[in-house]
C-alpha cells in the first residue's frame, strides 16, 4: 500500500489510518465532529496527496485537454482554474476534475480512485497530439488549508499574498522559501487554499503551517470530516453521486459542460442527454432522527421505491441527519415528503434545496 510523505507525521500524532484508493490516509485525529467544526469556525488542514496530479506541456497540451474535457479549455486565462468532467463516448462520467492553466503548462487534478483509469484514458487518446503528459502524483505533495482563518495563517509564509487570489484562481509562487503552486480552491464549502510542493518539502511546509495556525485554532484534519464538510456543501463525490452510468446533466453538473466548445469525447451523447426531459434529479434530504442513511438506501414515495441514497451523514453544522440521492423530477421539489429505508425501517425524509450549507 502506498503512503504519502506525511504518513509518519500522521501516525506519530495518533491519527486513525485507513486504506483509501490504495494509500494509507488519516480518517481522523480526534473526532470527526471536532475537526469538522474547526474547519467551519477556524481552520483545518488536510493531506490530499492521494489526489492525482497530471501535468500537460508542449504545443498541443491545450488541444489534447480540450478533446478530453467537457469544459472549454481554450478560454482559460493564465491563473484560471475550471471544474470539468471527463466523459466516455456515451456521456457517462469517468471522473470530475479541475484543470489549471499556468504560463507554459496545464495541470489536471483527478480523483485518487480514478488516477490510473484517467492516465490510461489520456494515453489512449494522445495519438496525433504533440503534448507531453507527466503524472507527478508521487513527486509532488498536495495539502488543503480550509476555513475562515486560513486567510490569516498562510500569507505570512508566502512570497506572494495568496489572498490576492479570487475563487478558482491560482499562482506559481513560494511557500516557506520553496517553489509552490497555491490555488484558492477546496472541497469543504469554506474559503481556503490548496498548496502543491515537491514531495521532499512536504513535512517542512506542513509543519510550518501547523505552527503558524496554532494561535488561530488550526487542527490537522482527516478524510472523515472532509466527507461531512463536502456533503453539507452538496459537493458530489465520484463513486457516489456520479460514475460511468451517470451523465453530467442528471448529476446537476451541466455548468461544467460547454457544448459550443471543442469536439470533446462524448459531446454528441451529451447533446442528446441535455435534450431529454424528465430525467432523475439529485436532491437533498433531511431525515427525522439521528439514524444515518448510507449509500444504496432505498427512497420511497408511499409504497413505491423511486430512488436510492448516494451519500448520507449526520451534519455537525445543521445538527440534522442529511443525505443526497436521485429521485424522479416529479418528486424533487423542496418540501416533498418521502421516506428512506434504513435497515428495514422507514424514516421520513423531506426534500430540501441544495446545498445544505452555504458560508456567509
Amino acid at each position: 500500500m502506498l503512503q504519502t510523505a506525511l504518513h509518519d507525521w500522521h501516525a506519530d500524532r495518533g491519527a486513525r489510518m485507513v486504506d483509501f484508493a490504495g494509500r494509507q490516509m488519516p480518517v481522523q485525529y480526534t473526532s470527526i465532529v471536532e475537526e469538522h467544526q474547526a474547519v467551519r469556525n477556524a481552520a483545518g488542514m488536510f493531506d490530499i496527496a492521494h489526489m492525482g496530479r497530471i501535468m500537460f506541456t508542449s504545443p498541443d497540451a491545450c488541444a489534447l485537454l480540450d478533446k478530453l474535457l467537457t469544459n472549454d479549455v481554450t478560454k482559460l486565462q493564465v491563473g484560471q482554474i475550471r471544474y470539468s468532467l471527463v466523459c466516455n463516448e456515451n456521456g457517462g462520467i469517468l471522473d470530475d476534475v479541475l484543470v489549471y492553466r499556468f504560463d507554459d503548462k496545464y495541470l489536471l487534478v483527478v480523483n485518487a480512485s480514478n488516477r490510473e483509469k484517467i492516465v490510461t484514458w489520456i494515453e489512449t487518446h494522445r495519438a496525433g497530439f504533440d503534448a507531453d503528459v507527466d503524472d507527478q502524483t508521487r513527486e509532488k505533495f498536495m495539502l488543503a488549508l480550509q476555513g475562515p482563518k486560513s486567510v490569516a495563517i498562510l500569507p505570512p509564509l508566502c512570497k506572494d499574498d495568496p489572498c490576492d487570489l479570487t475563487y478558482y484562481t491560482g499562482m506559481e509562487t513560494a511557500v516557506c522559501d520553496v517553489p509552490a503552486i497555491i490555488t484558492r480552491t477546496g472541497y469543504t464549502g469554506e474559503d481556503g487554499f490548496e498548496v502543491i510542493v515537491a514531495t521532499e518539502h512536504a513535512v517542512a511546509v506542513w509543519q510550518a503551517i501547523v505552527n503558524a495556525g496554532k494561535s488561530q485554532g488550526l487542527l490537522p484534519t482527516g478524510l472523515g470530516c472532509r466527507d461531512t464538510l463536502r456533503l453539507e456543501a452538496a459537493m458530489p463525490l465520484y463513486g457516489h453521486e456520479m460514475d460511468e452510468r451517470v451523465d453530467p446533466y442528471t448529476a446537476g453538473l451541466g455548468f461544467g459542460v460547454k457544448l459550443n466548445a471543442g469536439d470533446f469525447i462524448g459531446k454528441d451523447a451529451l447533446i442528446a442527454k441535455k435534450a431529454e426531459g424528465n430525467r432523475p434529479k439529485r436532491v437533498g434530504l433531511i431525515l427525522e432522527g439521528k439514524r444515518i442513511a448510507r449509500e444504496g438506501a432505498a427512497i420511497f414515495a408511499g409504497n413505491d421505491q423511486i430512488g436510492e441514497v448516494t451519500s448520507g451523514t449526520f451534519s455537525p453544522t445543521l445538527v440534522k441527519t442529511i443525505a443526497m440521492g436521485y429521485v424522479p423530477a416529479g418528486h424533487a421539489a423542496p418540501g416533498t415528503l418521502l421516506q428512506v429505508d434504513i435497515r428495514g425501517n422507514r424514516v421520513n425524509a423531506t426534500v430540501t434545496a441544495l446545498p445544505f450549507y452555504r458560508r456567509k
